[in-house]
């Protein structure tokens, strides 16, 4: 091919990036090659067929016109898809390797390039859409299961190894925890087990990402592409959806969930909390979600920290051979480092460090020292409101469904009252949101009781200790 032929190449290029946008151009257009210019027709290439049928059903037009912008004589496009030969027959650097990795598999010395090349490819759907970056260490292989996240890791085994047609039986399924106890794992495991078997297309995104998608696409004009292209995946798995903001793309989600759940098509949804306590979403999303099966990974306890830990090393030896952390040593971190999963691997990265990079033997020593910004004071029990509203209705002799309810006796209003102010005093919720878990009150009732409440407690001993009581039993 001549110079020349590249050269207007590169100029379509500009001119495809410029209209569609550098979202679009890098989801749909970055690896479309040049083939040939023969005459009035110009050969271009493509990866994969999943990416010719859409940029010849959605772009074929503006590629044209992109083209007959430089060359007036083109006439026609013809797409191929090209094979899965390299262009160039140079073996990639290790540099270039690297560079395709998620920034935590780079970055991360507990895993090596060997474990990097053996992660299973992505789907084309999942490159074509710009799905999220997966990282190759997170798989269902390297999950470490116990009894808090024994339920959330069979549903999502189960989710990952279904076949196209099978009946969908957990839809949405939702899975909410804290920070660092293996959410994100659990959903990268679901893609790269759902890209090993071929059979569907699986995209993971991150609820930021899903947002800058809708946004590009709104920006360019290409929404309803976009709307089409994520209705076209078999299962569609959504990250850290509490970050989803924005009445128009909440709207969006809700609509692709609704449209997708309809088809029979999977979605998985992870979060830091269950749909209910998503304050920020619409009441269609939060029914949608608690409609499905809705699963809580719950904190790790100290054998399920042991076993992690030693997990971690076992993967850590297959790279640093000479990497050894005593027993006393693991012992320690996992009685000490409690607050998550990723606290656990920091502790081995500076322990690996020290082993590799100083050449020093590892001792508890060391691991008190090195560890000591880790061990974080035991933090109090979150409460949740259904909590509250339970063991107040024990305790005043009523059910949850009268605190709930508009019955204005004087037995439910006073029990009423102090769960609303025990809402306020104990969990984050704003007072709308507390008071919509009140029977949909308003918050200026919310605001009553609670300020009714703070005004009794200081003239009536009695109900001060109850409140007091209450606390307790709500805090153990």
């Amino acid at each position: 091919m001549t110079n020349s032929g590249q050269e207007q190449w590169s100029r379509v290029q500009d001119r495809l990036k410029a209209e569609v946008g550098d979202d679009i151009f890098s989801s749909w257009f970055a690896r479309m090659n040049l083939e040939a210019v023969e005459k009035e027709t110009v050969r271009l290439s493509v990866p994969t067929r999943f990416l010719k049928s859409w940029i010849h059903s959605h772009y074929s037009d503006r590629v044209l016109n992109c083209w007959q912008a430089e060359e007036a004589s083109v006439q026609r496009i013809d797409i191929t898809v090209r094979s899965g030969v390299l262009r160039t027959n140079a073996p990639k650097t290790r540099a270039a390797e690297a560079a395709e990795l998620p920034r935590e598999a780079r970055t991360n010395p507990l895993i090596g390039p060997e474990h990097r090349r053996a992660s299973a490819p992505v789907s084309a759907a999942h490159e074509a859409l710009g799905g999220s970056p997966l990282d190759p260490r997170f798989t269902f292989e390297s999950f470490v299961v116990g009894r808090s996240n024994t339920l959330a890791h069979a549903a999502a085994r189960q989710v990952a190894e279904a076949r196209r047609g099978d009946l969908v039986m957990f839809n949405p399924l939702y899975i909410h925890a804290s920070v660092g106890l293996g959410k994100t794992h659990l959903l990268h495991a679901v893609t790269w087990a759902g890209n090993a078997r071929g059979e569907r297309k699986v995209l993971y995104l991150t609820a930021e990402k899903f947002m800058y998608g809708f946004v590009s696409a709104l920006k360019t004009q290409t929404a309803l592409a976009f709307k089409e292209a994520l209705r076209g995946i078999d299962v569609l798995v959504i990250d850290d959806l509490q970050f989803l903001q924005g009445k128009n793309i909440q709207a969006e989600f809700c609509h692709t969930l609704n449209a997708l759940i309809d088809a029979g098509r999977q979605v998985v949804i992870a979060a830091d909390r269950p749909p209910t306590e998503l304050e920020t979403l619409d009441d269609r999303v939060r029914s949608r979600l608690a409609g499905g099966l809705v699963v809580e990974m719950g904190p790790l306890g100290e054998e399920l920290r042991l076993e992690i830990l030693k997990s971690r090393i076992e993967a850590a030896k297959q790279h640093h051979p000479g990497f050894s952390v005593p027993e006393a040593v693991l012992s320690y971190i996992a009685k000490s480092v409690t607050h998550n999963g990723r606290d656990l691997e920091g502790a081995l990265n500076r322990l690996l460090a020290h082993s590799k990079l100083a050449g020093q033997t590892v001792t508890l020593e060391m691991a008190e020292r090195e560890v000591r910004d880790l061990i974080r004071p035991q933090e109090p029990k979150r409460v949740k409101i259904e909590d509250i509203q339970r063991v107040v209705a024990r305790q005043y002799n009523v059910s949850r469904s009268d605190l709930l309810s508009s019955r204005r006796t004087a037995n439910v209003v006073r029990p009423r009252q102090v769960a609303m102010y025990l809402a306020k005093t104990l969990t984050l919720r704003s007072l709308p949101e507390i008071g919509r878990r009140f029977g949909g009150r308003d918050h200026t009732t919310v605001l009553h009781a609670v300020r009714k409440i703070e005004g009794l407690v200081g003239n009536d001993l009695a109900l001060a200790e109850e409140i007091e009581l209450l606390k307790r039993q709500l805090q153990e």
